[in-house]
This record gives C-alpha cells, sequence and structure tokens, in this order.
C-alpha cells in the first residue's frame, strides 16, 4: 500500500514563492518516475512535472522556467519549487507515484 502525503501549500501573492513536498511510503521509492498534477476549480486535473528514477524531468509547458521537481531518494520526499507564482497558478496540487495519489494541498496565488 502507497501512501503519498503531500504539505507546503498556502497563500502567496503573485510574483512569489512555494515548496512542496510529497512523503512517501509503502513501496522503494527510488525505482520509480514521480509527478505533481494540479487541478483549479471548474477544471480536469492537469499534469505540471514529472521526474524519473535516474531524475530526468520534464513540465508542462505553462510551469517551464518557474517551477522545478526533484527527488531525495533517501527520505522518500517528491518537492516541486514554484517561483514566480501566478494567479493562474491556483489549484490544489497532487503528487502521484504508479496509480497511487496524495490528498492534495491547496495553492491560492492572490494577484
Amino acid at each position: 500500500q502507497v501512501q503519498l502525503v503531500e504539505s507546503g501549500g498556502g497563500l502567496v501573492q503573485a510574483g512569489g514563492s512555494l515548496r512542496l513536498s510529497c512523503a512517501a511510503s509503502g513501496r522503494t521509492f527510488s525505482r520509480y518516475a514521480m509527478g505533481w498534477f494540479r487541478q483549479a476549480p471548474g477544471k480536469e486535473r492537469e499534469f505540471v512535472a514529472a521526474i524519473s528514477w535516474s531524475g530526468s524531468t520534464n513540465y508542462a509547458d505553462s510551469v517551464k522556467g518557474r517551477f522545478t521537481i526533484s527527488r531525495d531518494n533517501a527520505k522518500n520526499t517528491l518537492y516541486l519549487q514554484m517561483n514566480a507564482l501566478k494567479p493562474e497558478d491556483t489549484a490544489v496540487y497532487y503528487c502521484r507515484l504508479l496509480g497511487y495519489w496524495g490528498q492534495g494541498t491547496q495553492v491560492t496565488v492572490s494577484a
């Protein structure tokens, strides 16, 4: 059974930064790719960023150059550093490992 617990969300002004964390348990974390997704009110959940077991990354066009995904395999933790935040980044952010999702963490960016 995989458990994922996100943290680090909050309210920030446009242009600010937040760092999200996702603590994983129940699997050998380092063997798998992981990703961040987000869901804004009234919209479908969308891909944000992913990182492979070897550290290769890819990003949605909307966050390229502003967000950085990383992982610490020793701590079984996934991160998302978010800089230059925009109001349109407001959403609940979820991490994903295999077919499992965390409970999400709310990010709200005020104009």
